[in-house]
């Protein structure tokens, strides 16, 4: 396989991969503030994503796979909310462990490496272009 179509297939693999992060901080920002049903309930729990780069000899690189989702095992955070029908005998509710700031930074660097792997495939048809132009004259 020639250099520019293997960029363009690694590049591909990259915005595949930062799509599927992107869905993965949607989710977690559409339940940050998901608590529990019933008393004492455990609420949303935040799922991280990793990455993982697998070796194509064919291609002659190594395009990007998500390599696992899972659950961010950080402590919940509890408020005081005794009206909440998540409430323990307390008054305490759990609330879910999304820091919507780390999220929104996540969310910006995601978009960042899907633009930049788009732009990598850009420049590959266009190089294949002015190849394909160069050999006609």
């Amino acid at each position: 396989m020639d250099p520019i179509t293997a960029a363009s297939k690694i590049a591909a693999s990259g915005m595949t991969a930062q799509s599927e992060r992107l869905r993965i901080v949607s989710e977690n920002l559409a339940n940050a503030q998901s608590t529990g049903e019933t008393p004492g309930s455990d609420p949303y729990r935040r799922k991280t994503i990793t990455f993982a780069a697998e070796l194509d000899r064919a291609m002659g690189g190594s395009p990007v796979q998500v390599s696992n989702i899972s659950p961010d095992m950080a402590p919940f955070r509890t408020e005081y909310d005794p009206g909440n029908p998540a409430a323990d005998e307390s008054g305490y509710v759990k609330v879910p462990n999304v820091n919507v700031l780390v999220e929104m930074a996540d969310m910006r660097e995601a978009n960042r490496g899907y633009e930049a792997n788009l732009q990598t495939i850009k420049t590959a048809r266009e190089l294949i272009s002015m190849t394909i132009d160069l050999l006609r004259t």
